[in-house]
């Protein structure tokens, strides 16, 4: 059976760093980044990329549409 795998982009220039999105993961794969962008918010970096399912469920709740998820089967 096929397994599906997540891939995150982050467009971390817009990222405002607001936090909503953390909540909106259900496997705690994404976190607030200790640097900060060009106009000085921390911005969101995939933690622990390899548990990202590819649910959007971040991306879903973006204000600012800084989150692409792309999806991809792997075969197990």
């Amino acid at each position: 059976m096929a397994k599906v795998r997540g891939t995150l982009v982050i467009d971390k220039e817009r990222c405002k760093g607001c936090g909503v999105c953390l909540g909106a993961c259900p496997f705690k794969v994404i976190e607030l980044n200790r640097e900060v962008n060009g106009k000085g918010y921390n911005y969101l970096y995939a933690a622990h990329p390899d548990l990202c399912t590819g649910c959007a469920g971040c991306a879903l709740v973006c204000p600012d549409s800084c989150i692409t998820v792309y999806r991809e089967r792997t075969e197990q």
